[in-house]
């Protein structure tokens, strides 16, 4: 392979590179700078504290659990992405103890409870936040409005309508610190794309599932649209349902995941219609307003089956034959 090309995971066989996992790790922290600004700036400095706090439990637990472990630890970079995109999901609210404890649970049992990197089966920074949500549901449920800190709910649990597409885009809305501006995931997770760090199939068909069902089983169907006016009405829903709460940055930053995601494209697919059908549901009939988390990791625990499933054709084979013996 030529210098300079950039890593694709698939199956094998491999050819090496000189990327490395502390290469891979540095961009998409890269990619999230733009989503931990527009955080910092809409929140204030308690998001940042939130973050800074999030990181240094993520990276302290690595290294207090590997030296257990009877392992070398290794800056690689992968415990700071945890903790960074554990704090990104968070309210800006929360007390600092809580991005400390969910970061130490997340690595220490959804990671090296597993073996470490490569070895885990679910995403551990979701891992992180469900247990904090499912802990301290009162807590992870403080929601303010950006800059004036004005207590009150998300767009989700508002409903369609409560605010503009436009602010949901921006992110000048009550949400988690850095899934907010839709924008600003977007442009870190579009340089993903570009340097071929993610499979851009999982972001397009997690996304445009949630939307596409929307279409039909929001409060505006389309199936009832009557006029041009209604099918407005449907399509700002469907927008409303893809820019709001956390699918842009689980979507671009979460179930891209290398070691938690199918290797295959098809399986891929399936990962995410899978997953955005499960934001849906939650959504629509579930107890929830958002969903992303759980959705994620949901369609983590079937990553394997979709893998054994879903076979590449064997190098040097015909088509159609999957081999393994």
């Amino acid at each position: 392979m030529k210098e300079g090309t950039k890593l694709v995971v698939s199956p094998s066989p491999h050819v090496k590179d000189a990327i490395s996992v502390r290469g891979i790790m540095s961009a998409v922290i890269v990619a999230l700078i733009p989503a931990t600004v527009s955080g910092i700036y809409l929140f204030g400095l308690h998001a940042l504290a939130v973050i800074i706090a999030s990181i240094l439990s993520a990276v302290g637990t690595e290294f207090v659990a590997l030296k257990l472990m009877g392992r070398k630890f290794v800056m690689d970079g992968s415990a700071v992405l945890t903790g960074l995109l554990l704090a990104l999901c968070l309210p800006p609210t929360v007390p600092l103890w809580m991005p400390i404890v969910g970061a130490a649970f997340g690595i220490a049992i959804g990671k090296c409870a597993f073996g470490g990197l490569g070895h885990n089966i679910f995403n551990p920074a979701l891992v992180g936040r469900v247990f904090l949500a499912l802990s301290w549901p009162a807590l992870m449920t403080r929601w303010v409005t950006p800059f004036d800190a004005v207590s009150t709910a998300t767009p989700l649990a508002k409903g369609f309508g409560s605010v503009p597409i436009f602010d949901l885009f921006v992110g000048n809305v009550a949400g988690c610190i850095g899934e907010t501006s839709a924008l600003a995931i977007l442009i870190g997770g579009a340089f993903l794309i570009a340097m071929r760090y993610i499979d851009w199939r999982v972001p397009l068909f997690y996304i445009g599932t949630v939307g596409f069902l929307m279409l039909f089983l929001g409060q505006n169907s389309i199936l009832d649209a009557s006029d041009l006016d209604s099918l407005v009405e449907v399509g700002k829903e469907s927008l409303f349902h893809m820019f709001a709460g956390g699918l842009f940055l689980g979507a671009f930053f979460m179930a891209t995941d290398y070691v938690t995601t199918p290797m295959t494209k098809l399986g891929r697919i399936i990962f995410a219609v899978g997953a955005g059908i499960l934001v849906v549901a939650i959504r629509t009939v579930g107890g929830y307003p958002e969903g992303v988390a759980f959705s994620i990791l949901i369609m983590n625990g079937f990553t394997p089956l979709i893998d054994r499933v879903i076979k590449p054709r064997v190098y040097g084979t015909k088509r159609g034959f999957v081999g393994g013996g």
